[in-house]
């Protein structure tokens, strides 16, 4: 049984109505809180199963963001343990409340950690919209640092054009670019700072397609790369040999398909970028070398 409130938030997200891996993982820990607030029924294994299967639905909407499975799991962590509705639904719903009040935390550590990194001074490329990565560009700025930054379209949803109203709206003197010209403005750039999806238990970090070209760019130039994820963006499958799956999503967001008869189009959504194009992560517990990736997965109580 799947509540239509339960449903309408994962249509938001399934859409990108809502979108950003933070973003996705707060709505989804509060429609299941919602959900089981409102649940009507009487018999307690039943009432189980519906969760899962509300959690299922959840996790089908959009299968690379890991922050997504970790937000459910948290959740729901231990409801096999209890034997009363009542309390279940106190333990669900305190354990949603928990996860989102620490997920909003984790934003507020990593912004002021990542900002001690980024100088006055300082030219920086962002992609996409990560609410960390831009949370901690808004902190250098407002920590009085003269700083300007160059963001990208990311097509072909064109996330990047909330990323430079929300930096503009904060004062920060941004330049909208197209993903292509990344690696021309390069020579001029200091810093790359973006966001995960997931990060892997070798260091390995998924975002927005696009990201490793980004990073491979910055390789070349020696232009350091800062990627700011929390830790429930860390993926535990992935210890066990899981590969992350990249999702691919309706080839109609590129281009009208039937304006191109006969011709293929492929829309993967997130790539792989390599740890070795990667100099640090920083997270509400600390900076990392991606390469501790694994030691953060292994302290997560996550499974």
């Amino acid at each position: 049984m799947i509540d239509m409130d339960l449903e309408e938030a994962a249509k938001k997200i399934e859409t990108m109505e809502v979108r950003g891996a933070a973003k996705i993982a707060r709505l989804a820990a509060l429609a299941l809180k919602d959900f089981t607030l409102s649940y009507e029924g009487s018999d307690i294994g039943q009432f189980k199963d519906d969760l899962i299967e509300a959690k299922e639905r959840l996790l089908s909407t959009r299968p690379t963001a890991v922050s997504l499975r970790n937000a459910l799991a948290i959740v729901l962590k231990g409801i096999e343990k209890e034997d009363n509705i009542t309390e279940l639904k106190k333990k669900v719903s305190a354990s949603a409340d928990n996860f989102i009040k620490k997920s909003e935390s984790a934003l507020d550590v990593i912004a002021e950690i990542g900002s001690k990194r980024i100088k006055d001074g300082d030219v920086l490329v962002t992609h996409c919209n990560s609410s960390a990565a831009v949370s901690t560009i808004i902190k250098a700025h407002k920590d009085g640092k003269n700083i300007r930054v160059y963001a990208t379209e990311s097509r072909p949803k064109r996330q990047g054009y909330i990323t430079v109203r929300e930096l503009v709206k904060a004062g920060v003197p941004t330049t909208l670019i197209v993903d292509s010209a990344v690696r021309y403005v390069m020579s001029k750039v200091d810093m790359v700072v973006v966001g995960a999806d997931t990060v892997a238990s070798n260091g390995a970090v998924i975002n927005k397609i696009g990201t490793s070209q980004i990073a491979l760019c910055a390789h070349e130039a020696r232009v350091p790369v800062m990627v700011c994820a929390e830790t429930y963006k860390f993926s535990h499958e992935t210890m066990a040999g899981e590969l992350v799956e990249i999702e691919e999503r309706d080839v109609n967001e590129i281009v009208n398909q039937d304006d191109f008869p006969g011709v293929k189009l492929f829309n993967p959504v997130f790539d792989a970028t390599p740890p070795e194009y990667i100099d640090v992560i920083v997270t509400e517990e600390g900076v990392i070398s991606p390469h501790a990736a694994y030691e953060i997965i292994k302290s997560m109580d996550i499974k």
